[in-house]
C-alpha cells in the first residue's frame, strides 16, 4: 500500500472511520514528507482525528470542481454551511431548520431564495448530503432527501468538527479576489521576485493532480525547469508515486503503468473511455490523411460542427459494438458527454467557435478487430 497515494485519492482520512488507514498513513509520512514540503509544497493537517493534504493545484481546471454539485448556488450554501458550522461545537447538535434560516439570512443579500422552488430544495440537499459523505455532518435523525421532496421536513443532525479543516488557509488576505486568476497572478508576483520554489512547486504540481502540462513555446519558464531538471524529476515523482514521466514538444504527463493504477484514470473498463479512444483514433486517421493539420504547437483546430460530425461518424460506423444507452442516445446528448469527457481529461479546449484537439488526444487510441464490421457486410 502506498500511503502517499492514499492521501492524493482522498478529500481526508478520519480516523473513527478508517482507523486502519489512518495509522498505516500516519507512520508512512516520514517517508514522503520531504517530497510534499519541497517538490509540491503542499501542507498536510495531521490531527488526533484526521489527516488531510491540502492538494492545492497548479492551475484552476474545470474539472477540479465537486463533481456533486451542479450550480453556482450549490457552492455559495456550502460556504454558508460552513460559516453555521464554525459557531459549533463538536458534537453539538442542531435542526435543518435552523440552519435554513441561517442559510436564507446569509444569502438573500446576494440571491433569491425560496424553498418552495424545488430547484433550490434540491441544491441544499446537494451540500447537505456531500457533507455528510465527507462526515462534516451526522444525521441523527430524519433525512436530507426528504427536505428536496417536501419543503418543511424536519432533520436533526450532528457536527462532527471536521467541517474547520475543510477551507484551505492563505498566507495572504482573499477577501479581494473576484476570480480563480487572482490566484495565479499572485504566485506570478512571487515568481518574478525570485522566489524559484514556486516554479518547482508548480511543475510538480500539474504533474501530480493533472492529465497533462502544457506550454505554447521553448520560453515557457515552467518547461524549461521541466527539461532540465527533468532526471530529478523523474526520479522523485517516481520514488514516491510511480509511474514514469512522458516529454514531448509541447506536453509533458504523468504516465501509470497498465499493473500500478490509482485514483481516476483514462482509459478505464467502462463504455464512454473506450468511445473516446475511437474518437481519438479517427482523429489521427484524419491527420495522417492531411484531412486536418497540425499547428507549431502540436494542437489541431477544428469548427465546431466538423468535430461534432467526426463524433457521430464514430457512432453511426461504431454503435452495434456499444451499449444500449449510447446507442441509442441522441446526437446532441453524445456530443455533450463526449466534449465533457474529453475536457475533464485535457484531450480538448474549446474556443470560440472551434475546438482545440490538444496533444493529450493522441496519446492513446483505441479500435477494434480487424475483422469486426460493425455489423454491415464488407
Amino acid at each position: 500500500m502506498n500511503e502517499i497515494r492514499t492521501l492524493l485519492e482522498k478529500y481526508w482520512i478520519c480516523k473513527d472511520s478508517e482507523k486502519e488507514i489512518y495509522y498505516k498513513v500516519k507512520r508512512d509520512i516520514p517517508k514522503f514528507q520531504r517530497f510534499m514540503r519541497e517538490q509540491l509544497g503542499w501542507k498536510l493537517i495531521h490531527t488526533e482525528h484526521l489527516l488531510k493534504l491540502e492538494k492545492i493545484p497548479a492551475h484552476a481546471e474545470g474539472f477540479m470542481g465537486i463533481q456533486e454539485f451542479s450550480d453556482m448556488r450549490d457552492y455559495c450554501i456550502l460556504c454558508v454551511v460552513l460559516m453555521y458550522l464554525e459557531d459549533k461545537e463538536e458534537q453539538e447538535q442542531f435542526l435543518l431548520s435552523e440552519l435554513i434560516d441561517f442559510v436564507e439570512t446569509r444569502l438573500k443579500t446576494y440571491m433569491e431564495i425560496d424553498w418552495t422552488s424545488f430547484s433550490q430544495r434540491k441544491s441544499l440537499v446537494r451540500v447537505l448530503q456531500y457533507m455528510e459523505n465527507l462526515q462534516m455532518l451526522r444525521v441523527y435523525e430524519g433525512s436530507s432527501e426528504a427536505f428536496g421532496q417536501e419543503a418543511g421536513q424536519e432533520v436533526l443532525y450532528e457536527n462532527t468538527g471536521y467541517s474547520k479543516y475543510f477551507a484551505t488557509s492563505f498566507s495572504v488576505d482573499i477577501s479581494s479576489y473576484t476570480s480563480w486568476r487572482d490566484f495565479e497572478k499572485v504566485q506570478l508576483e512571487e515568481l518574478a521576485g525570485d522566489r524559484g520554489h514556486i516554479r518547482i512547486n508548480r511543475v510538480y504540481r500539474q504533474l501530480a493532480v493533472a492529465p497533462a502540462m502544457y506550454w505554447e513555446n521553448n520560453e515557457d519558464a515552467d518547461s524549461l525547469y521541466l527539461k532540465n531538471q527533468r532526471q530529478w524529476v523523474e526520479k522523485y515523482m517516481e520514488e514516491n508515486l510511480g509511474g514514469r514521466l512522458d516529454v514531448h514538444k509541447n506536453m509533458a504527463g504523468w504516465m501509470l503503468e497498465e499493473d500500478d493504477i490509482y485514483g481516476k484514470v483514462h482509459p478505464r473498463d467502462a463504455m464512454l473511455p473506450e468511445i473516446v479512444l475511437l474518437i481519438c483514433t479517427e482523429i489521427r486517421d484524419r491527420m495522417q490523411k492531411q484531412e486536418l493539420s497540425v499547428e507549431d504547437n502540436e494542437c489541431i483546430y477544428m469548427e465546431e460542427n466538423q468535430f461534432e460530425h467526426l463524433i457521430w461518424d464514430c457512432h453511426e460506423r461504431w454503435m452495434v459494438a456499444w451499449s444500449k444507452e449510447y446507442r441509442e442516445m441522441n446526437r446532441d446528448r453524445l456530443v455533450s458527454i463526449v466534449k465533457a469527457y474529453m475536457q475533464s481529461w485535457m484531450m480538448i479546449r474549446e474556443e470560440a467557435n472551434r475546438v482545440c484537439i490538444l496533444p493529450a488526444a493522441g496519446k492513446m487510441t483505441g479500435f477494434y478487430p480487424a475483422d469486426f464490421t460493425g455489423g454491415r457486410d464488407e
